[in-house]
């Protein structure tokens, strides 16, 4: 898997233990809401990075009281046709007010791309031999948008609008 973040090729600093059963969580970590759950008073005053993942079904507002903790969050995709992520990338960033690294895992097609990223993820765990090449050619699909987003680009109301004043 390769890992973009802001359009760019990363390293990943972290280690995902979210399925170990006993995990150590030493270093930069991310885990799964269970484990958030269950080990909280231990992993709140960590000083290294901490991330957690959140299935498509596990809802962004069982952690809105917990995002400074937080340095990343991992919305899984488990298939291109569950859309969930988008919706809680949207009420993680616009509703909650997250402003860490909002990261897509799972099924994502190079056509999703730059529509994650207007709902406000900003890194993608793709499987891609070439990802940042992926990255250009998703962001020269579209110019111009229809509707708000996350990314607060201007809508084509706002640009036509703008053109007329001028």
């Amino acid at each position: 898997m390769a890992l973009l973040k802001d359009g760019l090729a990363a390293a990943d600093p972290y280690m995902d233990v979210s399925g170990a059963e006993a995990p150590d969580f030493s270093g930069a970590v991310i885990i799964s809401l269970p484990q958030w759950h269950k080990h909280k008073a231990a992993l709140s005053g960590r000083a290294d990075p901490l991330g957690i993942v959140l299935a498509s079904d596990e809802k962004p507002a069982l952690i809105k009281d917990d995002l400074e903790h937080f340095s990343v969050i991992v919305l899984q995709f488990p298939t291109f046709r569950d859309g969930r992520a988008y919706s809680h990338a949207r009420l993680l960033r616009d509703r909650y007010g997250y402003t860490g690294e909002l990261r897509a895992t799972g099924e994502i097609l190079l056509e999703q791309l730059h529509y994650m990223q207007r709902v406000g993820f900003n890194s993608f765990s793709i499987d891609s031999p070439n990802a940042v090449r992926d990255w250009e050619i998703a962001g020269a699909d579209l110019s111009v948008w229809y509707q708000p987003a996350s990314d607060q680009r201007a809508t084509a109301t706002l640009l036509r609008h703008k053109t007329v004043q001028d």
